[in-house]
């Protein structure tokens, strides 16, 4: 499978497979926020020591507040991808539940596992039926939210059975009502977070797992003693305690999205779902239309599981814009 069809973020395979591409290239594949917050400079500690128990609690206090989890259920480490790829090490579920479509890697790594795979267009008609029901609350790419509501309830069967629920929150910053961060620590619950979306960092690699104590304690052993950089630390606790930022970003990005969403529908296409971070449009021709933006220097996410759909991020400016609209009307 080519890296583009696997995760999208593969710039450099594009710049290289359309080496005639305008220039520079707008990058649309990944959903990450394309206005950052803003990075100032770190002061040297953060560099040059091994990083600190001190800095791993400050940016564990400042996001546990951000997100209305209790502290003491919140495990930081180096993104949540590195989580998906080790959860199957730590819990060993035989029959794993998940919605189709959503994030790639959840099925993969369990099926890597040994684990019998259902992916089913309603993951919550398997609750209590599962030893693991894997949801992405909102899910990537359709972007269908699932209420509190509804998540305790799968969380009552899956309970019943002794089983897991599974929630990915990678894009919940953007709906923070959405979050069963509140209820993390209760057993049977596993949150997975990220943080390089919404706030824009993606290579700064920060995540959590936030999880009852002892599968805490597993998956610490398994990250080791130094799971994440001293950057990273330092600035995850500034991101996370800068409420009026995050406020003001959520609204941002709405915006965008309504703009994106207008260029979308002008130029004919199908808007079938999404997030304020990235918009699923369908297409017969969404191949066609994949190669006519590479050719354009625009670069936005197809799926190989579905040759009719394409997810596009956010541009960053009004020059952005313009192109991704012109390239549309070819």
């Amino acid at each position: 499978m080519t890296d583009d069809l696997l995760h999208g973020g593969a710039l450099d395979r594009m710049q290289a497979a359309y080496p005639n591409a305008p220039t520079p290239w707008i990058d649309l594949s990944t959903g990450i926020n394309p206005w950052p917050y803003p990075v100032d400079t770190l002061p040297p500690s953060a560099w040059q020591h091994l990083p600190t128990e001190a800095a791993m609690e400050a940016c564990r206090a400042a996001m546990a507040h951000a997100i209305g989890a209790p502290e003491s259920a919140v495990l930081l480490a180096p993104g949540s991808e590195l989580l998906i790829r080790l959860l199957p090490t730590v819990i060993a579920p035989r029959t794993v539940a998940l919605a189709s479509p959503t994030y790639g890697d959840h099925a993969r790594a369990w099926r890597a596992s040994g684990a019998d795979v259902i992916e089913t267009a309603d993951p919550l008609a398997e609750a209590g039926k599962v030893d693991a029901l894997v949801l992405c609350n909102p899910n990537n790419p359709t972007g269908t939210t699932l209420e509190r509501s509804r998540l305790g309830h799968a969380l009552t069967r899956q309970a019943a059975r002794n089983g897991w629920l599974i929630v990915d929150e990678a894009y919940a910053d953007l709906v923070p009502a959405l979050s069963l961060a509140p209820l993390a620590g209760a057993e049977n619950l596993i949150i997975l977070r990220s943080f390089g979306k919404f706030f824009g960092l993606a290579g700064l690699r920060l995540g959590a797992l936030l999880g009852p104590p002892a599968l805490l304690e597993a998956m610490s052993q398994r990250l080791g003693v130094w799971p994440v950089s001293g950057p990273a630390l330092t600035l995850g606790a500034q991101a996370y305690a800068d409420g009026h930022w995050q406020a003001e970003t959520r609204d941002h990005l709405a915006a965008a999205r309504r703009r994106l969403d207008k260029i979308l529908l002008d130029s004919g296409l199908w808007l079938v779902g999404g997030t304020d971070l990235f918009r699923l449009v369908k297409t017969e021709k969404a191949q066609q239309l994949w190669h006519q933006l590479a050719e354009a220097g625009i670069y936005v996410r197809r799926f190989n599981y579905a040759p009719h759909l394409l997810r596009i991020g956010l541009p960053a400016d009004a020059a952005a814009e313009h192109r991704l609209a012109a390239a549309l009307s070819l």
